[in-house]
């Protein structure tokens, strides 16, 4: 079993299943979303037991890898593995994938369609922390954009096909630098590869870095998304439905986090010394200017996803810490924030079916009436501004201090940087306790109440919130059950980045020496 190709088998497994579903009879789509739940069950259970059977936690390399020659022509291979950057993204895609099927239960317009596409999507995304050759990885990246583009334009709001034109113009003009820098990467030298390790190990001039890292930190930075390549996503939210919402905050936002630890910080990290301090100051811009919009947004999903924005910056500082605990926390940042963001969104789509409305001044006093929908809105809010017990409170505490501790950085930029940071943390309960009162809190709205049946949650919704709520509670309170998966490679990597910098080699070599001579000095014996 252990020779299993598990990672082909848990990327293929939905989309060869999607194809079946034009054969099923079922016009209302009751049977295809039973069909595509228990396909995502199925395959989110083949990741776990992947995980847990056939992954080291501490082997800091890649494992699971498969590797078939697919277009020797062009030097395209099928290469698929998975280490500590790329398992916990892995997990966290199937487990939200699959809340998101059971989040589309209403859905009765073109179920097939609908679901067709969720499961390419669940496919498509893990490919994407999964594959290990660079035009692999371009034309997986690629494919994932159609159907997020066609659940958009076909379930999404009034100005969806607006959202869904400029969500493909930002993300396809993106991807162009991604194929540029990828060709550039692998006709470099004496061999053509895009193998992901072998074009890793090649000495590029950092002058070339510089350019590569440039041209991935635009298509990268679009998908995070780093302001200002980030406007597509407010409106990208503003007009997806519940679904499309858990993906695109708890996938799609991940993939390009994910793709600056692989290949800015992994293939290219002469550059990373260099534009690591544009990063932290991005970072901050990402979590100030996000956090102060979010504030004066009155619809509900724009708030929230300028929410997402601000909580993104974490990883941009965390990326460029040059400290272990820094890039850990970065790391659990991204899977905390697709947890909750997740959370978030799920619950938007549910106040909107009740209230059909976004706008916060049309709201007031529902919690009264849907007291489970008020008690999931609180505790998913208190997650999000990062209270203590709570997944997000560890990763941001973990960003800070791994930042503050840096010896990368003069004491005055870290002060400045850690200052303006916590500016934004103290933004983050204003702006998602001000929403909570609006919406929640006061008196009843009467044309509302009159107007509208505020039903309280059902089930299937409590479910899934509950689902969410467990490992983010889980790792707040325990850090260890999510680190320990990607701590080995985390470690490994910073101190390839610490290599890079000059003034770090040269504080460790003396560090050393002093050491060495601390040891071989003589010792008084009676």
């Amino acid at each position: 079993m252990m020779d299993f190709p598990w990672l082909t088998t848990i990327i293929l497994f939905p989309i060869v299943a999607a194809l079946f579903i034009p054969l099923i009879p079922d016009k209302e789509g009751k049977t295809v979303r039973w069909y595509a739940l228990i396909v995502g069950l199925i395959d989110f259970a083949i990741i776990i037991y992947a995980f847990y059977t056939g992954y080291d936690l501490s082997n800091p390399d890649l494992q699971m890898v498969e590797s078939y020659s697919w277009v020797p022509q062009i030097h395209l291979n099928w290469s698929v593995g998975a280490d500590g950057l790329s398992m916990p993204l892995i997990i966290l895609t199937g487990f939200i994938s699959t809340l998101a099927i059971l989040a589309a239960w209403p859905v009765s317009f073109k179920p097939k369609l609908f679901y067709f596409l969720m499961l390419a999507m669940y496919g498509g995304q893990i490919a994407v922390f999964a594959v290990q050759d660079m035009l692999l990885f371009f034309l997986v990246w690629e494919l994932e954009l159609i159907p997020v583009y066609l659940i958009l334009s076909i379930w999404g709001g009034k100005k969806r096909l607006y959202a869904a034109t400029k969500f493909i113009l930002y993300t396809a003009g993106g991807s162009l630098f991604i194929l540029i820098a990828s060709l550039a990467m692998a006709f470099y030298g004496d061999t053509v590869t895009f193998d992901m390790q072998a074009i890793a190990a090649k000495d590029i001039g950092t002058n070339l870095q510089l350019w590569l890292y440039g041209a991935f930190l635009i298509a990268f930075g679009v998908k995070l998304p780093i302001f200002p390549l980030h406007t597509w996503l407010p409106d990208a939210h503003g007009e997806a439905t519940a679904p499309a919402h858990m993906l695109l905050a708890g996938i799609l936002l991940k993939m390009g986090g994910y793709a600056l630890f692989r290949m800015n910080a992994g293939m290219l990290p002469d550059a990373h010394a260099i534009f690591a301090p544009a990063l932290v100051i991005l970072g901050v811009v990402n979590i100030i200017y996000a956090a102060l919009t979010s504030f004066a947004q009155r619809n509900l999903k724009r708030k929230i996803a300028y929410s997402s924005i601000s909580h993104m910056g974490f990883v941009l500082i965390g990326l460029g810490s040059f400290t272990n605990l820094g890039t850990s926390g970065a790391m659990l940042q991204m899977v905390s924030h697709g947890l909750i963001g997740a959370s978030l969104f799920f619950l938007v789509g549910c106040t909107y079916d009740r209230t059909h409305t976004l706008m916060l001044d049309e709201m007031g006093g529902v919690g009264k009436k849907m007291k489970k929908v008020f008690a999931m809105w609180t505790t998913c809010s208190m997650a999000s501004l990062a209270l203590p017990g709570m997944s997000g409170f560890v990763a941001e505490v973990m960003v800070f201090i791994g930042f503050a501790t840096s010896d990368a950085y003069s004491l005055p930029f870290k002060i400045g940087v850690v200052f303006l940071a916590a500016v934004g943390v103290i933004l983050t309960p204003i702006y998602l306790l001000s929403m909570l009162r609006e919406i929640l809190y006061g008196p009843e709205n009467k044309e509302l109440v009159e107007h509208e049946e505020l039903v309280d949650a059902e089930p299937r919704e409590v479910f899934v919130i509950a689902c969410l709520l467990v490992p983010i509670i889980g790792i707040g309170l325990y850090p260890k059950i999510l680190t320990q998966i990607y701590d080995a490679t985390t470690v490994q990597l910073t101190a390839k980045l610490r290599q890079s910098v000059p003034s770090l080699v040269a504080r460790e070599t003396e560090a050393e020496a002093q050491l060495s001579q601390l040891y071989q000095a003589p010792t008084l014996v009676d």
